[in-house]
């Protein structure tokens, strides 16, 4: 059955940083397209007058970019509504009840710390205000998996499990997004596309900054549940996945699910963490934290297409450079017809997926140089390159959330498998390792992957 849209946005948390940096500027972006229509209501502990948050929410535009168009502006800042209170008092829920007025489908963004989100929630529930609504959760969703149960249960005891919009915002970038359909519109890659043709595969998302101020985010955090248990996972399951039965989002989940579920467990030998120099050094760090801002793994899907494939996950902050990539590594032909040919001379044929700053998608062949010699180099050809007149991901999710397309969001069952996986090693690990910031890692990292040839470092 179709989802109706939903007749208004409530934005738990909108004075903060997130609404600032990326909800109204998508807001700005939508109005601007002609898609928002619905009323946007504020909801903070913070005092302000409706003018007030008509300005910050100028300033977050304007911070994000130029403000070329005046109409679009006024259109997002003649739809806010601002309720303030206190998320344990049951009358901010009664104000908000007010604002919303005629509303009867609003949709709740909680873009708020995740200790809250339980509060809020409740609340929600208490009022009335979650039948024929929607919720839509930032991560972190859960620390581990009995937070991650905890917190759905929670979630389920108040909405159905088709209004909860679990949002990762990695998975509404448009390189993301194409790894999907490059998968499942085209013919040729199904044939290889398995153990028997694919050695290894590799991820790695880089960054040259640091935490950049939020030293006390990442102490409760760090790099395997910040980025890899999601964003790193969520790429695996597109990529691992089984073709879906149909082209509807339920059908998707199912299969990326089943990627997940497939997932052994990690073990401590599977893991490398890392720490730049200088990390304890940042404000709000402890002075002898074992927080990990890189990590390292290498992980097994248990399933028949994927069985006995090693794929080595990394993420850092302070590495060489900031880039997405993925490295999809064919093996080599079984004969060695020609002396220059892999692996001796270097890598085998492979399919890269440049996810970030740019996108595209290569394809590394070896081609013979001009000359009676049978020698040649290995050449990537470029098969799409970065479109203009993408959305950005939050204007995208937030959209989709708002039409009840729930495509680009993550599933109880899904989140729970992600967090089983990685379980074990939030327990049970050893210290990080040290290593220079400019650097790709410790080379504990190099040495997980170098039975299979190395990491694939990406460049500008």
């Amino acid at each position: 059955m179709k989802m109706k849209p939903s007749d208004a946005l409530v934005l738990f948390g909108v004075t903060g940083d997130l609404a600032h940096k990326m909800i109204f500027p998508a807001l700005y972006a939508m109005a601007r397209r002609g898609v928002l229509h619905v009323p946007v209501v504020g909801v903070a502990t913070r005092r302000l007058s409706l003018a007030q948050l008509r300005a910050r929410a100028t300033d977050a535009i304007r911070s994000s970019g130029p403000i070329d168009d005046r109409r679009a502006l006024r259109h997002v800042l003649s739809l806010l509504r601002y309720v303030s209170g206190d998320y344990n008092d049951p009358g901010t829920f009664t104000a908000l009840k007010q604002a919303l007025e005629k509303a009867r489908r609003p949709a709740h963004y909680l873009a708020i710390p995740p200790v809250l989100f339980e509060t809020v929630i409740k609340g929600l529930g208490a009022a009335g205000l979650a039948e024929h609504a929607r919720v839509i959760v930032e991560k972190p969703f859960g620390r581990d998996l009995a937070s991650a149960r905890e917190l759905n249960g929670v979630a389920r005891s108040v909405f159905p499990e088709d209004a909860i919009f679990r949002i990762d915002h990695f998975l509404g970038k448009e390189a993301i997004m194409n790894i999907l359909y490059f998968r499942f519109a085209n013919s040729f890659l199904e044939p290889i596309w398995n153990r028997n043709y694919i050695a290894s595969v590799q991820v790695t998302l880089a960054e040259q900054f640091g935490v950049n101020g939020r030293g006390a985010f990442y102490e409760t955090v760090g790099c395997l549940r910040d980025v890899i248990q999601n964003h790193l996972f969520q790429i695996v399951a597109l990529l691992a996945m089984e073709p879906p039965a149909y082209r509807g989002f339920s059908a998707v989940h199912n299969e990326k699910a089943a990627v997940f579920r497939a997932m052994r467990p990690l073990k401590s030998a599977d893991v490398v963490r890392g720490q730049y120099a200088g990390y304890r050094k940042e404000p709000n760090v402890a002075r002898n934290s074992d927080v990990e801002t890189f990590c390292a793994l290498r992980l097994f899907i248990d399933s028949w297409r994927w069985d006995g494939v090693p794929w080595y996950l990394r993420s850092g902050k302070l590495l060489t450079e900031s880039a997405v990539e993925v490295l999809v590594q064919l093996k080599p032909p079984p004969q060695r017809l020609f002396a220059d040919s892999a692996p001796a001379t270097g890598r085998p044929n492979y399919l890269r997926f440049r996810l970030s700053p740019n996108s595209a998608v290569a394809l590394a062949a070896r081609v013979k140089r001009a000359g009676k010699e049978f020698v040649g180099d290995q050449e990537e050809l470029y098969l799409v390159e970065e479109q203009a007149g993408e959305e950005g991901p939050y204007e995208r999710l937030l959209g989709d959330a708002l039409a009840g397309d729930a495509s680009l969001f993550t599933r109880e069952d899904a989140v729970e498998a992600a967090w089983a996986a990685v379980d074990r090693v939030l327990k049970s690990h050893s210290r990080a390792r040290p290593y220079k910031p400019g650097t790709w890692g410790p080379r504990e990292a190099d040495a997980l992957i170098a039975a299979d040839g190395g990491w694939h470092n990406p460049v500008p």
